[in-house]
């Protein structure tokens, strides 16, 4: 990563998918995230990207696309990922940075970016490389944690945050974690060109108490009733919004593009992609291709 480019949460090593969401309590929100996917996604497509896929939570969810590609910045959460999906044509993982996705332009006709966008340092730049990879006429569902939700806004009545719920920045609560303001995200997807169709508000009762009393499948119940909601008021703690690129395009058959210097054409060696402009050498090892850094960046001689 060059000195320009902004941090990034690296996963790497992580046991995330295990403690977090197989152990740790969280089977409603998982529940209440596939509902909102379910209503939001298209019935299919030719190709999606899986923007932060981790080890494949949400990839079973795209089941009417005909290739998904996974994308993530730890190779240990793809290979999680390759563990539950298996290898075949129909997914593609890869290793990369949002910054400088290693893409072509309309190569998807859908992209997703679920429970990402809250660590994502500079949210505009991250976004303006997703839409350029999209195809005109594409859908792309971004989630994001949002700032001005029912419990932020009750601990600043109280005084026991610094923070104002209502402003529009985004707030680092945490290193890299961030809360974004939904007037803040629509306005960031309104610059890139997308018209923001739908929007879901999520996670209604993400409580403690309430997943600890309330049966799970009534919570499910209610929170599928309560998200449309989100159309006038987005008060949870999770907001999914439905976007698209207006017009209609072809899309690319070629998928990749080098990160070094933006090549469409790299020819398919032993070790992985050769650019056949630059050079540079992109892994490819146990299916999994790595365009974090190149193994080799000098011109072909």
């Amino acid at each position: 990563m060059s000195k320009a480019q902004p941090p990034i949460c690296d996963y790497e090593g992580s046991d995330y998918q295990t403690t977090f969401w197989e152990q740790g309590g969280r089977e409603y929100e998982d529940r209440a995230e596939a509902i909102a996917l379910r209503r939001l996604l298209p019935e299919g497509g030719r190709r999606i990207l899986e923007i932060g896929a981790g080890a494949g939570r949400n990839t079973p969810r795209y089941e009417g696309f005909e290739q998904i590609v996974l994308f993530d910045y730890s190779r240990t959460q793809l290979e999680q990922a390759q563990a539950r999906l298996g290898r075949s044509d129909r997914f593609v993982y890869v290793i990369g940075d949002v910054y400088q996705l290693p893409f072509g332009e309309a190569v998807f006709d859908a992209a997703t970016m679920i429970r990402t966008l809250h660590h994502i340092a500079e949210p505009g730049r991250a976004l303006a490389k997703i839409r350029e990879s999209l195809v005109a006429g594409s859908t792309f569902i971004l989630e994001f944690a949002n700032k001005r939700n029912l419990k932020a806004i009750v601990r600043w009545a109280l005084r026991r945050q610094s923070w104002n719920p209502f402003t529009r920045e985004m707030v680092e609560f945490a290193s890299l974690n961030f809360d974004f303001h939904p007037d803040h995200v629509r306005t960031l997807l309104e610059q890139q060109g997308f018209d923001i169709r739908r929007q879901l508000s999520v996670s209604h009762f993400r409580l403690g108490v309430l997943k600890r009393v309330v049966p799970l499948g009534i919570l499910i119940a209610l929170d599928a009733m309560f998200q449309p909601t989100g159309a006038w008021l987005q008060v949870t703690p999770s907001v999914f919004v439905e976007a698209h690129l207006p017009g209609t395009g072809e899309l690319s058959e070629l998928i990749f593009a080098c990160p070094s210097c933006g090549e469409r054409e790299m020819n398919s060696v032993l070790e992985g992609l050769r650019c056949t402009t630059c050079g540079s050498l992109w892994e490819l090892r146990d299916g999994i291709y790595n365009f974090k850094e190149p193994l080799e960046s000098s011109k072909i001689g």
